[in-house]
């Protein structure tokens, strides 16, 4: 993996029909800020091969409004991205990343703020820019790392939705 793009859904519903937070879908506005994030991401370049998406309605939902700005990109559910913590991220990550340059993981806080302010420490960035991270990672939002060929990180852009 060369690139990896930590993307948190977008803004869902308080409660689903079922009262599962699993089904939770994505409000109007989540919709429009992750399809405005995908264009955002597009337009610099940030394209994934593949796309590792939570199997969740939101996460779901949130694919579907970013996945017309990366018509080359592959997206697969996983389930054990459902509210995972930023380890199991981080392993399905590099798993992927085996076979596609840029990775997607289209998944829940806490575990994608976690990976993104880890990963911003191991490639350090700077105290400010961790800062920013630490104090919230909102719905839509993006956190874009590279990878040298020992693996490590260094940060290549932090983004969040215009509000």
């Amino acid at each position: 993996m060369d690139r990896l793009i930590l993307l948190r859904h977008g803004e869902a519903e308080r409660d689903a029909k079922s009262g599962d937070d699993f089904d939770r879908r994505l409000a109007s506005r989540g919709a429009a800020e992750s399809a405005a994030m995908g264009e955002t991401l597009a337009e610099l370049g940030l394209s994934p091969d593949l796309a590792l998406v939570s199997a969740a309605a939101r996460t779901r939902g949130t694919w579907a409004a970013v996945a017309p700005a990366f018509p080359k990109a592959v997206a697969r559910f996983e389930d054990s991205l459902y509210l995972a913590e930023a380890e199991t991220i981080r392993v399905l990550a590099e798993a992927a990343g085996a076979t596609a340059g840029t990775v997607m993981v289209v998944g829940h806080n806490p575990g994608l703020q976690e990976l993104a302010v880890q990963m911003l420490v191991q490639g350090g960035a700077p105290p400010a820019l961790i800062a920013r991270a630490q104090n919230g990672f909102p719905t839509a939002a993006a956190a874009v790392f590279l990878f040298d060929h020992a693996g490590r990180p260094s940060y290549d852009g932090l983004f969040f939705p215009g509000r």
